[in-house]
């Protein structure tokens, strides 16, 4: 028996161990500060540093699907070293950048990376994958799987009817205008996007449904627009449950393999099996440079478009008001007043976009703070270092 025991008392110990000798680089460098709990929001900055670039490696908190590369790579040629008129690497301190890629007529001018991360690192991407989980639906449009965003959400998510979301468009969800009532306050542990995820689904659901479908209304679908997080996990599920794939296989069929992504990426799931897809797609900064060139040239792969002709166009036009000068929201995605668009997670994640110039900023982050709500002005220097790259290249154009 005392043997028995101290087998049973082992035997976590050497899985660990065994876990450790096969762990890489970043996932040892971390491990000691790895949070045991699920609440990301009030995890501390250590705590971040450390679970950021290893999330999907961490079974202990999360489950994570991969989505698998291609053989071939798309290249990122090295051009000219772009001029800046500051101190990047200063500024990349200040915000705690883990990496950060500026790609311009398809050549990398800038590729700086801190905080030990590398361009071998996957960094969790937040919100960013709003955009990309957009553009699955655009290419389930395209596929025939979905007719339009006219139709109505319960349509593909039946446990819906009935509910605030029954006669809200795919459309109102995309541009997060469903008039349903709901708190993103990051600093809340009693907000809705602190206590979705945590939610126990009801019997044969997904969590997010579960949770959403008992949210009141609070304006006529169309009229108000408010930032919810789990409105893109409702996407996700209308995605994957139209083509009757997961949204990590559909993302590695539709764009990763094709369009030539460097590494494996993956997504992490919920506790009901659904990727999160408002959330956390693990991914180096360099392929996330990449879908930015994907959505840059008009979401093509070898010149065949992967969703409905002029959906880009459509997706990243202002469809509604957020209240700042200049500004507003797409299909999931951020209007910035010039043509240019973005992708955004908090604690820092981006992906910018400027048509105009041919220019891509992919950008990773562990901010102090989750974003400007919570004070600071994080959010503004980011925006700022975007415009600052923009009149850099500008300058160029002069000379």
């Amino acid at each position: 028996m005392k043997k028995w025991i101290i087998g049973v008392l082992c035997a976590p110990l050497i899985a660990f161990g065994l876990f450790y000798a096969s762990s890489d680089e970043d996932m040892r460098r971390s491990l000691r500060h790895l949070p045991t709990d699920k609440d990301v929001l009030f995890w501390s900055i250590e705590q971040r540093d450390a679970a950021f670039r290893v999330l999907d490696r961490w079974p202990i908190l999360v489950k994570a699907r991969s989505i698998p590369s291609g053989s071939k790579t798309r290249p990122l040629p090295k051009g000219e070293p772009l001029e800046l008129p500051f101190d990047i690497k200063a500024h990349m301190e200040s915000q705690r950048t883990a990496g950060l890629v500026i790609v311009h007529n398809g050549k990398v001018r800038l590729e700086e990376y801190g905080l030990e991360f590398g361009p071998e690192g996957k960094w969790t991407s937040f919100s960013v994958a709003k955009s990309l989980t957009s553009t699955l639906l655009g290419a389930a449009i395209k596929d025939g799987y979905i007719k339009s965003v006219d139709e109505r959400v319960s349509t593909y998510i039946p446990d819906l009817k009935g509910s605030a979301y029954d006669n809200v468009t795919i459309k109102q969800l995309l541009t997060m205008t469903s008039g349903v009532k709901w708190n993103e306050d990051y600093a809340d542990p009693e907000s809705d996007v602190a206590r979705f995820n945590s939610h126990k689904a009801e019997s044969g659901m997904d969590t997010t449904v579960s949770y959403m479908r008992n949210l009141p209304a609070e304006a006529e679908p169309g009229s108000k627009w408010v930032y919810k997080t789990g409105e893109t996990n409702l996407i996700g599920v209308l995605v994957s449950s139209a083509t009757n794939k997961n949204l990590s296989e559909y993302l590695s069929e539709k764009i990763w393999k094709p369009y030539g992504m460097e590494q494996d990426a993956s997504w992490l799931l919920g506790s009901t099996g659904e990727e999160i897809s408002g959330c956390c797609i693990q991914a180096s900064t360099r392929d996330f440079a990449r879908i930015g060139l994907f959505i840059l040239g008009g979401g093509k792969v070898k010149d065949e478009l992967v969703v409905p002709e002029g959906w880009i166009a459509e997706a990243t036009a202002k469809h509604a008001d957020i209240g700042k000068p200049g500004e507003g929201y797409g299909y999931q995605w951020w209007t910035m007043g010039d043509g240019a668009f973005a992708a955004r997670g908090i604690f820092g994640q981006g992906i910018f976009i400027d048509p105009k110039r041919q220019l891509v900023i992919a950008i990773n982050s562990n901010w102090p703070q989750a974003s400007d709500r919570q004070g600071g002005d994080y959010g503004q220097q980011l925006t700022a270092l975007y415009r600052k790259v923009q009149a850099a290249i500008d300058a160029e154009a002069v000379l």
